[in-house]
């Protein structure tokens, strides 16, 4: 296998429920499945055909085992999945309700595993190497992921394609001031941004797409990609900034919608499309998730974006 992207980042196991809008403590039956940002984009980009791996941690359980056959199963390498054996691996209850923008419940305490990364834990060729490395604003919530991640996007010196999810995600942070300075330092150091209204807001201090996406490009960063939700993606580089219109779809549950979309990034970007062009391509891909029930196991096929584009 050659490896065309390694994604660095959260892990868990999500448990969704078998009944639809209504409170967790009305639900019955819940359904498991693999979740994680990072993991969730490495799987979505192995759908589409793409060598995949995650540089994570889980711990010495079941839901451990769990989390490397499923990445097996679904086409991403667990080579770099390793153990913390003194945590558990993370479980996030979802509460379908409202199913457009579910509330999460993590069980993430003391800490995680994939937040304890040293750098023992790098492949430090692969960082070095790698068509496409993604980072998450995630993993740079806490010690010793975030200087892990600072060390391994300083290693990797800004080469093509090296791209930060902003990710935010406030039940991981003090307060809003540090997750900006944290991620904020990370756009030096990256060459595609990736985000919603919320999370440029939190990276750059203003919530206003275009403005948002100019202060990103004016740190160096060669693409943008901000969500707008119903109103589309504004796609941003020095060449110009275009609104690529959303596509339409019956939510399910809006999870996951966000990592099909960068699944499909990684593919456009190892594919040479223009940002357009790639962004078309994620907004449908990430359009199909919402109308499907749980992460991973809900990741489109080439031939579903296709039919639907």
């Amino acid at each position: 296998m050659t490896l065309e992207a390694l994604t660095i980042g959260r892990v868990g196991v999500d448990l969704y429920p078998e009944q639809s809008g209504v409170p967790l403590a009305k639900v019955q039956t819940f359904a498991k499945s693999l979740g994680g940002t990072a993991t969730n984009v490495a799987v979505a980009a192995a759908r589409l055909g793409r060598e995949t791996a995650v540089l994570t941690k889980v711990g010495p359980d079941g839901f451990g085992d769990y989390v490397r056959d499923a990445l097996t199963e679904f086409g991403v390498s667990p080579a770099y999945v390793g153990t913390s054996p003194d945590l558990l691996t993370p479980v996030v209850f979802c509460a379908l309700d409202p199913p457009e923008d579910p509330p999460l419940l993590f069980y993430r305490l003391p800490t995680a595993p994939d937040l304890t990364l040293t750098a023992e834990d790098v492949p430090w060729d692969v960082v070095s190497e790698v068509p496409v490395l993604w980072v998450t604003g995630t993993g740079v919530s806490t010690e010793p992921a975030r200087g892990t991640q600072r060390k391994i996007l300083e290693t990797r010196g800004r080469r093509d394609h090296t791209v930060l999810d902003m990710d935010y995600r406030p039940m991981f942070w003090s307060d809003v001031d540090a997750a900006r300075e944290q991620i904020s330092w990370m756009l030096d150091h990256v060459t595609v941004a990736v985000g919603n209204r919320t999370e440029a807001e939190v990276a750059v201090g203003t919530s206003d797409p275009d403005e948002a996406a100019r202060r990103i490009l004016d740190r160096g960063v060669s693409l943008v990609m901000i969500k707008k939700g119903a109103e589309g993606v504004l796609v941003a580089t020095s060449e110009g900034s275009w609104t690529v219109p959303p596509h339409p779809i019956k939510v399910v549950c809006g999870l996951g919608a966000g990592d099909a979309f960068g699944g499909a990034v990684i593919h456009g970007l190892l594919e040479g499309w223009e940002p357009v062009e790639i962004a078309e391509y994620a907004n449908v891909a990430g359009a199909i998730v919402a109308g499907r029930l749980a992460c991973a196991d809900a990741m489109p096929a080439q031939n579903e974006i296709e039919e639907r584009l």
